[in-house]
This record gives structure tokens, sequence and C-alpha cells, in this order.
């Protein structure tokens, strides 16, 4: 997939919100922090597609980017760690699930995880949430720039030990500095 045109559509919470034409989806989900919306800039070759904040948990609402006219990014809200109330959390998590479980342009989900660290209990539960509603996923471990490289093999090990993952399934390592990973990602995107 080779990305020509970027751009932002629309900021939703409610469904009537959403666009309604049935273009393909692919959401993108991880904790506050975890890189969503550097990898997406990163994908689309523009900087500032996507708000990049320092601040975890600046992302609160469903955010649909329509790509090449044909398919739309969406990025939600990251789940874990964010510096707001636990109401705020919980209306984040109705929104995720609201969106997550009536979606039928929805293709495939990304759960993005930190590649350094074992995955959080947040991103176990993700992971097997996805797959209860069987939907198509791909784990991606970002942050790939700030692992050592003898460190890649034994931390996808530990990703997938610790989600439970089949030995078939994938995780793809990204890093949105140095792009490393990218073409391959795009490649099972869509």
């Amino acid at each position: 997939m080779n990305i020509k045109k970027a751009e932002f559509i629309i900021s939703a919470v409610k469904k009537d919100q959403y666009p309604k034409d049935d273009r393909v989806e692919i959401a993108f989900v991880g904790r506050s922090n975890v890189g969503k919306s550097s990898l997406i800039n990163s994908l689309t070759n523009r900087r500032k597609l996507v708000k990049v904040s320092s601040t975890p948990g600046k992302t609160r609402l469903i955010n649909f980017f329509l790509i090449n006219e044909d398919i739309y990014f969406v990025d939600l809200p990251g789940y874990g760690y964010a510096k707001v109330s636990k109401k705020e959390k919980e209306n984040w998590g109705k929104i995720i699930e609201r969106y997550l479980t009536d979606r039928k342009p929805l293709n495939k989900i990304v759960l993005l995880v930190d590649s350094r660290h074992k995955p959080t209990k947040d991103d176990i539960d993700m992971y097997n949430w996805i797959k209860y509603y069987d939907y198509n996923v791909l784990v991606v471990g970002t942050k790939l720039d700030k692992l050592k490289r003898n460190e890649r093999s034994k931390n996808i090990k530990i990703i997938k030990e610790t989600l439970n993952m089949k030995k078939e399934d994938d995780v793809l390592l990204f890093s949105a500095l140095s792009k490393e990973g990218k073409e391959e990602l795009l490649s099972k995107i869509y």
C-alpha cells in the first residue's frame, strides 16, 4: 500500500457522527503513550496529520482519517495510564467499546504495544477482547529504535507469550523515528 493522500475527516463520540460511506476501516488501539499518533503520521508521511502530545491521554475522541480516498484509519483513545479522572477513563472505555462492537466497516484492529516492555494487563485485556469478538488483529511493537538489535527476538517472544498468541501469529516491530518496519506494516494493514 502506497499512501499518497491522507486527510482528517471527523472526531466522533457517538455512532451517528461516524462516516456513513461504508469504506473499510482500520482501527489503531493501544495504551496512552504507546505512539499511536506518531505511527499514523509516519505511515501517512505527514508530520502533523495526527496531533502528537508529550502528555499521555490527549486522544479523547475517535478520529477518522481518509487514506487515498479509499479507506479510513481510525485513531481510538488510549487506555491505561493518563492523568485524567477515573470517570473520564471509563468514558473512553465506553467510547472505544461502542465503536468496536457495532462497526460493520471495521476490517482490522492494529493493537500497539511498547516493544521494550512486557504487555500490560490492559494490553492483555484488549487483545483478549479483540480475539473474543473475532476481529482480525495485527500486533505491532512500537518504539523499535529504543531496542538493541539483540533484544528484538527476545522481546517478540515475551509479547507473544504474554498475550498468549498462536505460534503462527506475527508481532511486527516498528519505529516512527527511523521508519523501520513501515513497509512491512503497510503491506499487512490492507
